[in-house]
């Protein structure tokens, strides 16, 4: 039987009703008055009645949620199965009190009653112990693939904070200073090494504070006009509220990464990138002036962020496409739960 994907085998359901029916028979076989009819019936109310416990039980058990993963004991469910049970074995009792007329219905009836109030408690007992031993095994497999998931997150994040062609290019724009004498050089190679210490400092961390996030993006602003000049604008109007909340590291520097990448960027059509509050929201916006020849893409840049947030948050990122604008609201996250 299947329910709720918590499975236990219809072999095990049926074999152990009829043992336990045929258990219930032995003290019959041993009486010196053996009347086989009346064992019969005897052992298929047992039979019946076990089936019935089984199911019930199963059928009944709490969906299994990630939020709520273990709830442990219910009393409440023990109470709800004894009373149908002791309504379904007193059914059971009429039925084999009309099936066997010469058995005294009280003592019988007694006898039946304790016998299925004894079942339901076993019964009980061992599915839950087997539900508990399925959520276990389904928590640690979860477990186990969120690491996954989360190591794939941070290799993907370590490639995009080391791209090759973000330092080639960098390298590039320090020699053209240098060649003509920039009285920036030294900033511009202060920044870069700032950069690049954010990231072996912040790559093994889940969570950084915003503010930490924005000395990152600082540095990596001050490379990006270095390179394009007035061909890039970055306006930071953050709540100073948030600043205390939390952040995955280098998401904001790989948002402005993928505007750059999928829009023109020149003096002539400089790229507008918004930053700001909105309520329980960091927006990173930009106007869309996609480039003629699209470069190529993963698709990763923002799944991995995504993933990340639902990782780390429970919570996904918003994604609002326009024909002009294109948004990404970021969750704020505080460190304290009542927050």
């Amino acid at each position: 039987m299947n329910t709720k994907n918590f499975t236990v085998s219809g072999k095990i359901i049926w074999l152990s009703s009829l043992a336990l029916g045929l258990l219930v028979a032995i003290p019959k076989l041993a009486e010196r008055h053996f009347n086989g009819y009346e064992t019969v019936v005897n052992s298929a109310v047992t039979f019946v009645f076990a089936l019935f416990v089984w199911y019930y039980n199963i059928l009944t058990l709490p969906k299994y949620t990630a939020r709520d993963i273990v709830k442990g004991f219910s009393p409440i469910r023990l109470v709800k199965s004894l009373a149908l049970g002791i309504a379904v074995m007193f059914l059971l009792a009429c039925l084999q009190q009309l099936l066997i007329d010469q058995l005294d219905f009280g003592p019988a009836m007694l006898m039946i009653e304790a016998r299925g109030v004894l079942v339901n408690i076993c019964f009980y007992m061992f599915i839950h112990y087997l539900y508990q031993n399925y959520l276990h095994q389904k928590i640690g497999i979860e477990l186990e693939r969120a690491k996954m998931d989360n190591l794939a997150a941070q290799y993907e994040l370590l490639k995009q904070q080391v791209n090759p062609h973000f330092l080639f290019n960098s390298l590039n724009t320090l020699k053209y200073m240098v060649e003509n004498k920039d009285d920036h050089s030294v900033d511009f190679i202060l920044k870069l090494s700032d950069f690049y210490r954010f990231t072996l400092e912040s790559r093994k961390l889940d969570m950084i504070p915003l503010s930490e996030e924005l000395n990152i993006l600082d540095a990596y602003t001050f490379l990006l006009k270095a390179r394009f000049e007035e061909g890039i604008d970055i306006t930071i109007n953050i709540d100073p509220a948030h600043y205390t909340s939390y952040i995955p590291p280098f998401t904001l520097q790989l948002l402005i990464e993928n505007c750059i990448k999928h829009n023109i960027v020149s003096l002539d059509r400089p790229l507008h990138i918004r930053l700001y509050s909105d309520k329980d929201n960091i927006v990173v916006e930009n106007h869309i002036q996609l480039k003629r020849t699209k470069e190529s893409s993963t698709g990763m840049g923002l799944e991995n962020i995504n993933q990340r947030y639902l990782h780390l948050l429970n919570k996904t990122i918003g994604i609002h496409p326009t024909d002009s604008l294109f948004t990404i609201k970021l969750p704020v996250v505080y460190e304290y739960r009542h927050h």
